[in-house]
This record gives structure tokens, sequence and C-alpha cells, in this order.
């Protein structure tokens, strides 16, 4: 329990930032979901069209220091590899 006014309100926007997080980064893993889906169903223009959409997305989140930036990279080559494999 929070003991002065800052404390209460650094705890009420740590709440707040925490649920914007979560939403985000469910937003992502659904973006990635997308494009190993298409892959797998062996729709290349859908897997591009979706990996361009989850790229935009993971790169918002590395600005917005949510996910760090190796992992980000890490997923965008590993979903380019996928989708360019359908090739």
């Amino acid at each position: 329990m929070a003991n002065t006014k800052s404390a209460e309100k650094a705890a009420r926007q740590a709440d707040q930032h925490r649920a914007r997080n979560v939403a985000l980064r469910s937003r992502v893993r659904s973006a990635i979901r997308k494009v190993n889906e298409a892959v797998g169903a062996g729709n290349k223009s859908a897997a591009q069209t979706s990996y361009r959409e989850a790229v935009s997305l993971v790169d918002s989140l590395v600005n917005k220091r949510i996910v760090h930036r190796n992992k980000a990279s890490r997923h965008k080559s590993r979903l380019a590899a996928k989708v360019k494999a359908l090739g």
C-alpha cells in the first residue's frame, strides 16, 4: 500500500502503463501468429501483407521500449525467412 500521495499516483500510473503494454504485446503476438498461419496455409500474398503489418507493430514496440530491439530483430528475421521459404 502506498504511503504518500506521490506513491499512490505512481501506483496508478504503473497500473495504466502495464495494461497498455499488455495490450500492445498481445497485438504483436496476434500479428506474428497471423503470419505463421498464412505461411502454414501456403498463402504467400497473405503472408507478405501480414508480415509487413507485423514488422510495423514490432518496430513500434521497440520505439516505445516495450520490447528489446534484439528480440524484435529475431522475430522479424525468423518471420522473413519463413515468408521467403514459401517462394
